[in-house]
Formats: structure tokens, C-alpha cells, sequence
């Protein structure tokens, strides 16, 4: 039953998705809706038991490789040759910029109001990181093609390597504080080492294989039996070599893919994306409803002072950082205007990473408190304003014009 209640809602979220479009509105605001609607807080079609069952949660580790294979395919190295040095140098000003911004905000405030100084870090840790789910779906469903597109991807992939590095770098050095050693500093560099060693050799064993496909059911049978590959080392490694690490299964698919992505000639692997296409399209709404149902619309009432800044902060962070490292190392003008933009999405990161640091917290109650409220109620607001002025970002620059004329 569990399972006929999850089809029924990705089939709930699909419906309001369509309807989205109708007037024309990103569909992922239409699943995202749905999530919210069908699970626990809402008509819990999707109740608390489905959402912690440990196949649901294997489910989406699964889902959450195939997301990272349509990032990966993006890494080929003729590809980040172009903007090389500059991509890079604007992933740090963006990210880092983001969390200097809202840690220095929440710093201000608490010194005012007798709250811990060093929990303005958390804050700041939490925000850096961008969810690539809702900005790919987006770059899925318009056909967006242009500089902001092509710089978007793999920057959605080193901005997830430094959000892990800094948050639990932030993470650990608060546990330290709290005198509860529960995580060492040791932990930030497995964090982001071992996902991508986990996917290199299921990468190097489908880039093999795929060279060899030559039909369409071929291609797909090499990519779900290495996509389950990679999930189950992920899913051994959490359950039994390192339990509680809760590795990123993002990242070990962004690493199995861009190995057999550079493995492959251009028009192999143009067949082989275009082959796991509408597979991809069902892992997106699969994530984004995920994303969704865990969120409890009812906080956006009690939302206060602190998600306001949190939102704005973390926007201005994003949208700054982005124009400035993009302007410095003179990236197309549409990606220093624009990119900022798309990369404000945030909430199942922002989700992951509260849940963590507020288990460091756990000693302290007050202080899990404002951490669970201002993120809970900050994920849902940002969401559909991010989506919104992702797709817009998209517009300025001049990148879903064509799909925008298709669809009138």
C-alpha cells in the first residue's frame, strides 16, 4: 500500500506540474506543491511511515545517482576548458561569499540579543550549499541552452564540493564547542573523497561497456545496472563501513558519470543522455516531490525576523558573489547579470544539513530551535521564490526564448 501511495502522489504532483505549465510556470513548482500537499503535514498520502521506510529512502539515493549522472555528463573536460580557471574562481566567490554574508548577518543579531556568536556559522554553513535538483529540472524542462546553462551545471557540482567541505568543517568545529566529539574534522574530507572514488569504478566499468552498446535497450541496461552498482557501494558504505555519514549520493553519481563521460566520443554519449532522458525527467519529480513532502506549509505562518534574513542574506550572497568572481575573470555578460539567479534554490540541502547540526545542538534546545525554525520555514518560502527567479535568470539571458516561442 505504501508504494501504490507514493505512484499516487508523483502521479498527483506530475497533474499539478502540468497544470503549472498551463500558465506558464515551471512544472517543478507544480511537484513541489504536490509534495507538500500529499505528505505528512498535508492529506498524508505520503505519511511519516513512507517517508522513513528504509526502501523509500533506498528509492531515493537511487533517484538521487541518476540526478547526479545528468550533472556528470556535463563534466567533460573539453567542455570545462573553456571557462576553467573562471568557473572555479566564481563556484568560491559565490559559495563562500554566501556564507561570509549570512554568517557576518546572524552574527550582528545575535551579539545583540545575547545568542552565541558562533551559531551565526551554522546559519552561514547551511546556505552556502545550492540544491541542483530544481535548477536542472528547470534547464530540463525549457531547453535552455546558452553561457548560464553551460556554466550552471558543473558549478552546481563544485558548489555541492565546498558546501559539504565548509558546512561540516562548521559542523565540527560547533561540536568541539559543545564539548559532544561527535564528529572529527577528519570527516569533511571522507565526506568528499570517498563519494567520488565510490562512483569511479562503476564509471570506468560503464564506460567500457557503453562503448560497446550499439542498440537503445543496451545502453539503458549498461545505465541501471551501473547506477545500481553505485548506489549499493554508497548504501554498504553508510550502513556498515561508515554508518551516520550519510555519504552524498549526488556526488558518487556526478563521479560515475563524468568518468564514463569523458571515456566516450561526443555523439556516444549525446545517444546515451538522449537514451536515459525520460528516465531522468521521472528521478526529478521523484527528488523534487521528495523535497516537498517532508516540508510543513504551516510555518510559513510563524515564519519571523530570522528567515527573513536568512532568505535575504543568502540571495544577496548568491546573487553578488556570482556577478562579482563571473565580472573579475570576464565570463559572457549574461553570466555575470544572470547566473546569480539560477542558483538561489536550496532547500533539500538546506533540509540535510539542519537536520545534522541540530543533532550537534542537541544539548542545547533554545538553540535547536531557532536553527529548525528559521531553516523549516525558510525552505518553504525560498523554494518557490528561487524557482521563480531561476527560470526568470534563465529568461534574461536569453536562454529558453526559443522553448518559451515553442510553447505559445
Amino acid at each position: 500500500m505504501l508504494v501504490l501511495r507514493w505512484i499516487a502522489a508523483l502521479i498527483g504532483a506530475w497533474l499539478l506540474g502540468k497544470g503549472m505549465t498551463k500558465i506558464r510556470m515551471p512544472a517543478i513548482l507544480g511537484w513541489l506543491i504536490g509534495g507538500m500537499l500529499l505528505g505528512p503535514h498535508g492529506l498524508a498520502l505520503m505519511p511519516n511511515r513512507l517517508l522513513e521506510s528504509a526502501g523509500y529512502n533506498l528509492v531515493q539515493d537511487v533517484l538521487s545517482v541518476a540526478v547526479g549522472l545528468m550533472l556528470g555528463t556535463e563534466l567533460v573536460w573539453q567542455k570545462l576548458k573553456v571557462y576553467g580557471r573562471a568557473l572555479i574562481t566564481t563556484t568560491l566567490t559565490q559559495s563562500l561569499g554566501t556564507f561570509l554574508v549570512v554568517s557576518a548577518a546572524f552574527a550582528v543579531i545575535f551579539a545583540f540579543q545575547g545568542i552565541p556568536v558562533w551559531l551565526a556559522f551554522a546559519f552561514g554553513g547551511i546556505a552556502l550549499a545550492t540544491a541542483p535538483a530544481p535548477a536542472l529540472s528547470i534547464t530540463q524542462e525549457y531547453h535552455t541552452r546558452g553561457p548560464v546553462t553551460d556554466t550552471l551545471l558543473p558549478m552546481a557540482v563544485l558548489d555541492d564540493i565546498v558546501g559539504i567541505a565548509v558546512f561540516f568543517t562548521v559542523n565540527a568545529l560547533i561540536a568541539r564547542q559543545m564539548s559532544a566529539a561527535t564528529m572529527s574534522l577528519w570527516t569533511v574530507p571522507v565526506m568528499i573523497v570517498l563519494p567520488i572514488l565510490l562512483g569511479i569504478v562503476p564509471g570506468l566499468i560503464a564506460g567500457k561497456w557503453l562503448g560497446r552498446c550499439k542498440s537503445h535497450p543496451a545502453i539503458l541496461a549498461a545505465l541501471f545496472a551501473t547506477i545500481g552498482a553505485t548506489t549499493a557501494l554508497g548504501w554498504v558504505c553508510n550502513h556498515f563501513l561508515l554508518p551516520g555519514l550519510n555519504l552524498n549520493y549526488t556526488l558518487m553519481g556526478v563521479a560515475y558519470s563524468a568518468v564514463f563521460a569523458n571515456m566516450l566520443p561526443e555523439d556516444k554519449l549525446n545517444r546515451v543522455v538522449a537514451a536515459f532522458q525520460p528516465f531522468l525527467m521521472i528521478s526529478l519529480l521523484g527528488a523534487i516531490v521528495a523535497l516537498g513532502a517532508p516540508l510543513n506549509y504551516h510555518l510559513v505562518l510563524g515564519a519571523g525576523v530570522y528567515t527573513a534574513v536568512y532568505i535575504i542574506f543568502r540571495g544577496l550572497g548568491k546573487y553578488f558573489g556570482a556577478r562579482f568572481g563571473a565580472t573579475a575573470t570576464h565570463m559572457p555578460k549574461t553570466v555575470q547579470k544572470d547566473l546569480g539567479l539560477t542558483l538561489l534554490p536550496h532547500s533539500g540541502v538546506s533540509l540535510i544539513f539542519t537536520g545534522i547540526i541540530c543533532t550537534t545542538l542537541a544539548a542545547r534546545p533554545d538553540l535547536v530551535h531557532i536553527v529548525q525554525g528559521t531553516i523549516a520555514a525558510a525552505a518553504i518560502i525560498n523554494e518557490f521564490i528561487a524557482v521563480l527567479l531561476a527560470k526568470k535568470g534563465f529568461e534574461l539571458a536569453g536562454e529558453i526564448q526559443e522553448s518559451m516561442d515553442a510553447q505559445n
